[in-house]
């Protein structure tokens, strides 16, 4: 965990990607995008904590369809900037059978926790399973996974803000910013 000066430090040093106006406009047009896909529908909406937060927080009052929501919690990166092993804390509910499901998340870095989640979405008995994601980091290699519903596209850097953080620090963020050297 960084101090209180090593946080600021790493702020003060990063470079901003994308200001927090182009985010709410990435958000609104999603928001019309899903609306438009949805409006007919009762999906259950699952957030991927604890990235998704600031996300869904921003993005359920523009959504104009009856849902539910509830969450999942799976990541592979913990306090650490490098992916790890997959870690469940909360698996999808049951109450995914026999339901249209979106899941979202704040970042499709290398794909393989959003695969997994959409694969045991599926393995519970949902009818479908839609992925919306804030950003989508450009990679070289393909990803087991793409996203229905994508906000914005984002270099392959480590970035931090709007629920992404870096080191446990800085989801709160309204911009999205990349660490000085990645």
């Amino acid at each position: 965990m960084l101090t209180e000066a090593q946080a600021w430090r790493m702020l003060e040093e990063a470079d901003l990607l994308v200001s927090s106006e182009e985010v709410d406009r990435a958000i609104e047009r999603m928001a019309g995008e899903i609306t438009a896909r949805f409006r007919n529908s009762y999906p259950l909406l699952l957030c991927v904590m604890n990235g998704a937060v600031f996300f869904c927080g921003k993005l359920l009052p523009l959504l104009r369809f009856p849902l539910h929501f509830d969450y999942v919690h799976a990541s592979r990166y913990g306090s650490e900037i490098e992916g790890q092993r997959l870690v469940w804390r909360a698996h999808p509910p049951d109450s995914v059978k026999g339901r249209e499901v979106i899941v979202l998340d704040d970042i499709l870095d290398v794909g393989e926790t959003l695969a997994a989640i959409k694969t045991r979405v599926l393995e519970l008995g949902a009818t479908a399973c839609h992925v919306a994601v804030l950003t989508d980091k450009k990679k070289p290699d393909p990803k087991p996974i793409s996203a229905d519903f994508l906000g914005l596209e984002i270099p392959d850097r480590f970035v931090f803000g709007c629920g992404l953080d870096a080191y446990g620090s800085w989801r709160n963020l309204p911009a999205i910013y990349a660490l000085k050297g990645a």
